[in-house]
């Protein structure tokens, strides 16, 4: 292939620059930008890296505009029909889609790791009984690297696909612990003779007095958003992990940094801000009431749920997921959810409505994750949780990517400097 290249000349001086432009398999081609400062003396401005490519990777692919999402080259589509969240995690740690035996290698190796360090438990204890479960995430999630020793030196390849294993297996249970603190029960013990989502459901839900089974609908539903949240490119959180691990932090700690990017609202924190929209919305009459308030620009009023950075269409995950809410709450016998048929009335009225046709506000993931999570029985404060166990295995993918990548070097953005200029210190009896 003829390689390509683009001509900036500068106005001022007259100089001219050829900049590399490299394509990739999928994707709009990029500028390599690396000799621009060295050459013309010019940094790029580009606020939230909207158009930046930070990373070479082949993990994840995105096109916005067609509503596209591949996992290593495989559409979302065919993976949630036809795999699981652990297989898909498989898929994202090494490239290809695995074998029977190598498959099952890999899932015992997961279900060997489930447990945590029993002092790990004492730390909970060192929380307020109402502190936010993310809150505690942060915390027990950081402190990993004080139990596990032995996989910590991440330039050693096995120390990191054992610090992975850990990870994806771990975050279940710290998870549940949390809840399970936040509400006064005992903390229940992974069982794994149990499927990844059927322990997790487990240890979140049974006591020790009563006899508990998974059912099966909602094990599978569960699953099934796992995999659909398991990765989604350079995202804020994933970009945060990416950013942390580029210092050559331990992946603990890189993986706590991750969950706090992932808090935020506008990120992993958006499926919880969905049903609390939902909520204060309260009835389809109110409908009309809330859509004038979200196109009033004087309005703090958002709609939660509409529109995505990237995606121009409609989000693939939610077509899915909307398929997926709607047996999951037949088969538990609440298709009569309140909240449930406000969320497609919204939602109808929304795709049938000229403000939000022209802006591309279409329902994205989390509008209706939120009530998946709310027929499972899980609490508000833990959709965001939930969210940061299944986007574990991508971080960790991109993590490990990274690392092994002979170009990786410690992130440091530049800025566009707008203060005060230089200037000389005053005494105190001097200012003004």
């Amino acid at each position: 292939m003829e390689n390509r290249h683009v001509t900036l000349i500068d106005s001022a001086t007259g100089k001219k620059i050829d900049l590399p432009v490299l394509s990739g398999t999928h994707g709009p081609a990029v500028i390599d930008i690396g000799k621009l400062y060295k050459e013309l003396g010019y940094f790029t401005y580009d606020p939230g890296f909207v158009v930046t490519a930070s990373c070479e990777s082949e993990i994840t692919f995105i096109d916005g505009e067609k509503g596209i999402l591949l996992y290593r080259g495989y559409p979302l589509e065919q993976l949630a029909a036809k795999s699981s969240f652990l297989e898909a995690a498989y898929l994202l740690l090494y490239g290809e889609l695995p074998k029977q035996a190598a498959l099952e290698d890999f899932t015992q190796k997961i279900v060997h790791h489930t447990m945590f360090h029993e002092g790990i438990k004492s730390f909970y204890r060192g929380f307020r009984h109402d502190a936010h479960p993310m809150a505690i995430m942060v915390g027990v999630v950081g402190s990993l690297s004080a139990f596990y020793h032995d996989s910590t030196d991440i330039h050693n390849p096995r120390h990191r696909e054992i610090a992975a294993y850990r990870l994806i297996a771990k975050m279940p249970t710290i998870a549940a612990a949390s809840y399970k603190y936040s509400i006064g029960q005992p903390f229940v013990y992974p069982d794994n003779r149990l499927s990844y989502c059927g322990n997790l459901l487990r240890m979140l839900f049974s006591v020790p007095s009563d006899d508990y089974a998974v059912d099966p609908v909602a094990e599978r539903a569960l699953d099934l958003l796992f995999l659909l949240h398991a990765d989604h490119e350079q995202n804020a959180s994933t970009s945060t992990v990416r950013v942390a691990g580029s210092s050559q932090a331990n992946p603990f700690a890189c993986v706590a940094s991750g969950i706090t990017a992932l808090w935020g609202p506008a990120h992993g924190g958006a499926s919880e801000a969905v049903l609390r929209m939902l909520m204060e919305i309260g009835d389809l009459q109110q409908i009309p009431k809330f859509l004038d308030k979200a196109k009033d620009k004087n309005d703090s009023f958002r709609l939660m749920g509409f529109g995505h950075r990237v995606y121009k269409t409609y989000d693939p995950r939610a077509v899915i997921i909307r398929e997926v809410t709607h047996k999951l709450l037949k088969n538990m016998g609440r298709s009569e959810d309140p909240l449930f048929e406000l969320a497609l009335k919204l939602e109808e009225i929304a795709l049938n409505d000229d403000y939000f046709i022209e802006r591309h506000l279409y329902p994205n993931v989390d509008f209706y994750s939120g009530l998946i999570y709310r027929a499972l029985g899980i609490p508000v404060n833990m959709f965001t949780v939930m969210f940061a166990i299944a986007r574990t295995v991508g971080w960790v993918a991109q993590w490990m990517e990274m690392m092994s990548a002979p170009q990786q070097r410690i992130a440091r953005p530049r800025q566009h400097y707008i203060g005060p200029a230089q200037r000389e210190y005053l005494e105190i009896g001097e200012r003004k």
